[in-house]
């Protein structure tokens, strides 16, 4: 399938960008990446600007250029909180303002767990459970997900909001065999929001079909997908006498796992 301008990936320097830049080339036929550090060199049928996100005159004149936008840049872990802003707060107002400035229509948008991750363990989510951040990352992905959702009831953007769990080439902890999204199931769940026929504003958890995980994507209501990797298959390894975690310590507790022990100081 091809668009009638390139797909822009922002964070194309990044984990999941540097996997992805070649997988959406292959796709689309034509990519435009970004991001604040530069990328060694493009690949034939790419064209990469460098860009921070928190310059809106500089996202506004990336923007211009593309089509449909996977939005992967930003703060990708906990930081302090002036961090988190520059990048994750006003750099996804820069993104959405300037795609709705260009009638770039549609946007994927890396939202993230953490933004659930005060949860615990035992409960299942849908997309109309209530946000729960564990962090200021995760504070900043559900502003990114309300943004989003007034740009499309305002101004008629339309948005898919992945909460990604745990997205790396497999899963290295017991958490993980809840969260993990293979790379496979990630690139399918970009290429069914690209490609629905409509989409408004959705929420869907990037998980795999993993046997124990926490999320259902049974209440999505424009995008079908169907994840096919399972990370029980690393479970023998991983967990070879069982799960004998604590379960009452905070990271085994909460879904977000460590992004909710981190700076913990909560007596009761």
């Amino acid at each position: 399938m091809t668009f009638a301008k390139p797909v822009l990936l922002t964070g194309a320097a990044g984990a999941l960008g540097s996997w992805l830049r070649p997988q959406l080339l292959a796709r689309y036929g034509a990519l435009i990446s970004s991001d604040i550090a530069p990328i060694e060199a493009p690949l034939p049928g790419e064209t990469f600007v460098q860009c921070d996100l928190a310059d809106g005159v500089a996202v506004e004149r990336l923007v211009s250029q593309a089509g449909p936008i996977v939005h992967f840049g930003g703060q990708s872990v906990e930081a302090p909180f002036h961090r988190i802003m520059a990048s994750n707060i006003l750099g996804t107002y820069n993104m959405f303002e300037s795609a709705r400035r260009n009638s770039n229509k549609r946007i994927v948008f890396a939202s993230s767990n953490h933004v659930i991750g005060f949860h615990e363990t035992t409960t299942r989510l849908d997309a109309e459970s209530v946000m729960k951040p564990d962090g200021y990352y995760g504070v900043s992905k559900a502003f990114g997900e309300n943004l989003a959702s007034l740009y499309v009831d305002k101004h008629g953007l339309e948005i898919a909001c992945l909460r990604i769990g745990t997205s790396i080439p497999e899963p290295k902890d017991a958490r993980h065999l809840a969260t993990w999204l293979a790379y496979d199931d990630l690139l399918s769940l970009i290429d069914a929001c690209l490609t629905a026929p409509e989409l408004g504003f959705e929420v869907i958890y990037g998980a795999s079909a993993n046997d124990r995980g926490w999320w259902d994507n049974s209440k999505t209501r424009y995008v079908r997908w169907t994840p096919k990797d399972n990370a029980e298959r690393f479970a023998a390894k991983l967990l070879p006498n069982g799960d004998q975690r604590d379960q009452n310590d905070i990271a085994v507790r909460f879904q977000g796992g460590p992004f909710c022990s981190q700076n913990y100081d909560r007596q009761n």
